[in-house]
């Protein structure tokens, strides 16, 4: 069968299961469901294989990475449909990536924005612990959460305007249930046409190659995990890649709306807007602080200011790490990923003096690092086919940066960049090898209700904590400069610099 019809055919399954999650969210009913899978499927099959302007190469790519890739791609979409029969009906635990962790199965980050966004209107201050945890929560112990249906609560540790997203989505599906199917499928769907785009900016060998590699993002705890705890770190990362993308190719107003979005959303975004400094690239700059202006103004005129003024002064905790509850649990603790983190991974081996102020001084100082990495990768002069690398590393370096950096969805850009990164080499059997190690050190996993001495845990946690920092590091350091062989600006930048 004909390569192009292989890829088609995958992504097409995976948009049919998600639009069957998302029709079951939205209509309810089983029959619409299936014929919004069957539409979606069909629709973005045929897409993918008759789209224009994408040339994929069958010859730069072996015969063992097809067969590999096929059955990788079998597996990841059985996992999806495991998945998304669990996301459909609660009921069904065993569906879920590890039914035999009670934290696995009742943890979910969407119950936070559900219940910031429903109180919002009548209560500004989305960031009182009451609405989150029991009455008789205990600061100095592990949090005991408020429960929606058979989900404990988690707690809101957003800025204000990225509820406009969990709002707007609740206008169709009120109930929680249902808004839980149609986040699910947005951000598979999310995911899965940012790999198709980034690909694409690799060339017709690199990017088959990326194609062919990418069931490896689906197939771990990294993302089918967090896609079913419905947390927002995916999303944010893919639409990141993607307005960096539409940057590319010169449509920076929704490159700058995706962009703005989730830079307020989630601020750490924002070191990609450090990157697009350095590269003077000053019409990206101003869509995307024109519209975060806007976002901000649209969140003012929706909710008032009272929830901007719950967020500066819960901010210094949000940067800090005191407002994250996971520090109370030493579990959580152990498989925090980032850089400040390392503070109390030393405290859990009895290490004096590993505190909240010591971690704030290991983070400002590693943020000094991350911009200048960011500002020196941007003053170069990148090949296209490098650009989507760099950008995940510097999404990579500024997730780090974080207070709490779970295990659950911290790889997951390290993941997909260890694709990209295989996917511009010639295929080996060495490469192959080396790849199946990275994934392995990346997939490094343990529920944290699961029984272990959480000093082993944090040794544990190394793996993937350091493989990530080393692919950041190749990443950034691997690009060739063209400044011989190209124009020292593309014409978009050029565009931009002349303006």
């Amino acid at each position: 069968m004909e390569l192009r019809a292989v890829v088609a055919i995958a992504f097409g399954l995976a948009a049919g299961i998600l639009g069957f999650a998302a029709g079951m969210g939205v209509i309810g009913g089983w029959p619409a469901a299936a014929a919004i899978a069957v539409t979606a499927a069909g629709l973005v099959g045929w897409w993918v294989f008759r789209g224009p302007g994408r040339r994929l190469d069958p010859a730069a790519c072996p015969g063992w990475l097809k067969v590999a890739s096929c059955l990788t791609a079998v597996a990841a979409l059985a996992m999806l449909g495991r998945l998304a029969v669990f996301m459909v009906d609660p009921s069904q635990a065993a569906r879920s990536i590890v039914p035999t962790s009670k934290w696995e199965v009742e943890h979910s980050c969407l119950t936070a924005y559900f219940v910031a966004a429903q109180a919002v209107p009548s209560n500004p201050n989305i960031y009182d612990n009451s609405l989150y945890s029991m009455p008789d929560d205990d600061p100095n112990a592990i949090r005991k959460a408020r429960t929606l249906g058979p989900f404990k609560i988690d707690v809101y540790e957003y800025p204000p305007p990225f509820l406009l997203l969990p709002r707007a989505l609740m206008a169709l599906t009120p109930e929680f249930p249902d808004l839980r199917m149609v986040w699910f499928a947005l951000s598979g769907a999310t995911i899965l046409l940012v790999t198709w785009i980034a690909a694409g900016l690799l060339g017709p060998a690199a990017g088959t190659r990326a194609l062919l590699l990418s069931p490896l993002v689906w197939l771990t705890p990294a993302t089918l995990s967090t896609l079913q705890k419905g947390n927002v770190q995916l999303m944010v990362i893919a639409a990141a890649v993607g307005a960096m993308a539409l940057f590319e190719r010169r449509r920076r107003a929704a490159g700058g709306a995706l962009l703005a979005f989730v830079t307020v959303s989630k601020l750490y975004p924002g070191l990609l807007v450090v990157y697009l400094l350095a590269r003077r690239q000053w019409r990206a700059v101003a869509w995307t602080a024109g519209l975060s202006a806007g976002f901000g103004v649209a969140t003012l005129a929706a909710f008032g200011w009272g929830p901007y003024a719950a967020f500066l002064e819960h901010l210094p905790g949000l940067v800090g790490g005191e407002a994250f509850p996971a520090f109370r649990n030493p579990a959580a603790t152990a498989i925090n990923l980032s850089i400040p983190g390392l503070v109390f991974k030393l405290k859990l081996f009895g290490m004096p003096g590993m505190s909240f102020g010591a971690s704030k001084i290991v983070g400002w100082a590693y943020t000094l690092v991350a911009l200048a990495a960011t500002v020196a990768a941007g003053r170069r002069n990148l090949r296209e086919a490098d650009r989507p690398l760099v950008w995940m590393a510097i999404l990579i370096l500024a997730t780090l940066r974080s207070p709490f950096l779970p295990q659950t969805y911290g790889t997951f850009p390290s993941i997909w960049l260890l694709t990209l990164l295989a996917a511009g080499r010639v295929p080996t059997r060495t490469l192959a090898l080396l790849v199946v190690a990275g994934w392995a050190a990346l997939n490094v996993y343990w529920p944290i209700d699961w029984p272990i001495d959480p000093r082993l845990l944090a040794v544990a946690m190394l793996v993937p904590q350091v493989v990530t920092i080393l692919l950041a590091v190749v990443a950034l350091r691997r690009p060739r400069d063209v400044t011989q062989a190209a124009p020292a600006l593309s014409s978009a930048e050029a565009l931009d610099a002349a303006r």
